[in-house]
């Protein structure tokens, strides 16, 4: 299959890792280009070198597409181009693998949707931390029922800041924290819940962000679900610097008949059965773009789907539409 890449903005890293320890994918790196204005793929450009292919380079991706013609756009340009870049691609029956908000307006999100319903071709958003470890053994427990029925989750991301590019400080080019950073947040909740977003109250600030024009170093979602189940997402980029780990990603989860937490990349279980809290066992690391790959090529389904990506997006939309309207918003 011959795959190309647009931009090198996002985490192309979900591609290259797993093709650099499967040498054997019936895969090759055909192009790759830019998707957003003025941006730079030379550190892209050199790793696919690096990974033994030799990839046509572009100015235009749209260029691209026509002479390569290939099965699969990975695309990872500035988070407020995806949406036209995916579209693109998805018009010339395409499947797409997509970094994440899939848009950022609502209406270029449901010209998104409009595309992938008429092209009937794979679509998947980079909701990589699905499969992590401590992500799957807890997902695990939750759906054999060990904590019975939920009825809350907290969810957490926290990042450092370091010094971003230019592509961060507008809104317009970036989209807004909620939607970049938040969105693995939505999603996890909607993953274990099963429900319905319902309503959200969300409240957001750019206050300390050290000269990053319009990007929100804090964020806060208040969510209603179905089955009047809450949920919350707490975001900043306030993880100082000397910190273990540039992330710090944390799930809890309350049901009627126990609790389940990540935190520090473990997972922690009371549940009355058994005195105390005790640790989880881990599952094996998973990935999503192998994943992606087996559902192209007929031969599974991923974990993360179309309807996933597309609803993920539109909540934190409307969440980042809470926080600058200081409103509660309907879904």
């Amino acid at each position: 299959m011959k795959l190309c890449i647009v931009g090198s903005s996002g985490h192309y890293h979900y591609v290259l890792d797993p093709v650099r320890c499967h040498r054997d994918l019936d895969l090759e790196i055909a192009g790759i280009a830019p998707g957003s204005e003025g941006e730079n793929i030379e550190g892209l450009r050199q790793e696919v070198i690096k990974l033994g292919y030799k990839p046509l380079i572009y100015e235009d991706y749209r260029s691209m597409f026509d002479e390569i013609n290939p099965d699969i756009a990975v695309i990872n340009c500035y988070f407020g181009d995806l949406a036209k870049v995916s579209e693109e691609a998805l018009t010339r029956s395409i499947n797409v693998f997509t970094e994440k908000p899939v848009a950022t307006t609502l209406e270029d999100l449901e010209k998104l949707k409009k595309a992938y319903e008429r092209s009937k071709k794979t679509f998947v958003a980079m909701l990589g931390i699905r499969y992590k470890p401590w992500f799957l053994a807890a997902h695990r427990y939750v759906e054999d029922g060990s904590i019975g029925e939920i009825r809350l989750l907290n969810t957490q991301k926290s990042y450092k800041l370091g010094r971003r590019g230019e592509n961060y400080k507008s809104r317009e080019v970036y989209g807004g924290t909620i939607p970049w950073v938040g969105s693995h947040g939505v999603d996890w909740i909607r993953w274990f819940s099963r429900e319905e977003f319902v309503s959200v109250y969300a409240s957001h600030s750019s206050k300390h962000n050290r000269g990053h024009g319009d990007l929100e170093m804090t964020a806060l979602c208040h969510f209603v679900l179905t089955n009047e189940i809450f949920a919350s997402l707490t975001i900043d980029y306030f993880r100082p610097d000397n910190a273990p780990t540039h992330d710090d990603d944390r799930l809890r989860v309350v049901g009627t008949k126990g609790i389940v937490e990540v935190i520090k990349n473990k997972v922690l279980l009371i549940d009355g059965k058994t005195p105390g809290i005790r640790e989880i066992p881990l599952e094996s690391e998973g990935s999503i773009f192998l994943d992606f790959l087996k559902e192209v090529e007929g031969k599974g389904k991923c974990l993360v789907t179309a309807e996933d990506s597309f609803r993920v997006t539109e909540v934190c939309l409307k969440a980042r539409q809470s926080a600058d309207e200081a409103k509660v918003v309907y879904l």
